[in-house]
């Protein structure tokens, strides 16, 4: 699962699991998540790579980018819950 070995692309994909966002949108919820100013440059790579790989559909709403999940973005956020999940099962002990 390549598209994991990024932080900011699986939070991307995990923002947009039930919603389209605009791309400043995006953008300023990854920095209230991270609590600091993320680079335009890293964050439009971000969505480049997602978007290249399949797991991120764009389209234009005025003069803004809109992203929205794929069905196979879906299934790598969903096949990534399970695996938390299982590893946080797996330190009860």
């Amino acid at each position: 699962m390549e598209w994991l070995t990024s932080g900011m692309r699986r939070d991307v994909c995990l923002l947009l699991y039930d919603e389209q966002l605009r791309a400043q949108t995006l953008k300023s919820r990854l920095e209230a998540r991270y609590d600091r100013r993320v680079k335009p440059d890293r964050f439009y790579s971000a969505l480049e790579k997602l978007e290249s790989s399949g797991h991120v559909d764009t389209h234009v709403e005025g003069l803004e980018d809109v992203y929205s999940l794929t069905a196979a973005g879906r299934q790598r956020v969903e096949a990534q819950y399970e695996w938390m999940q299982e590893r946080l099962a797996d330190g009860d002990g």
